[in-house]
């Protein structure tokens, strides 16, 4: 599912809003996970989940069509952490 269409679904089930202000709140949560993220917040939607930001140092990697060393720099990279209620609805029985 992309952005739109998650817009799209939210205004399906709630004919009494006007789209541009469905799209308007997507794009701002979505805005501010980000921000937090980029301050090293940790965001957690009870059952869920949580995003994170991980670091990673610096190493020596390879090119993998070469196979010459090359230097990856450290980076901050996003995690994501489901929570419970999420991973128990995964695998709940179909019916």
């Amino acid at each position: 599912m992309i952005k739109s269409e998650l817009v799209q679904m939210i205004a399906d089930k709630n004919p009494h809003l006007y789209h541009r202000d469905i799209e308007r709140i997507v794009n701002t949560v979505l805005d501010e996970i980000i921000s937090a993220m980029k301050n090293g917040d940790r965001v957690e939607l009870r059952g869920f989940g949580a995003f994170s930001v991980k670091s990673r140092n610096a190493r020596m990697g390879r090119n993998p069509r070469t196979g010459t060393a090359v230097e990856v720099v450290a980076k901050r990279v996003p995690f994501f952490k489901t929570g419970k209620e999420l991973r128990e609805r995964l695998n709940a029985p179909q019916e």
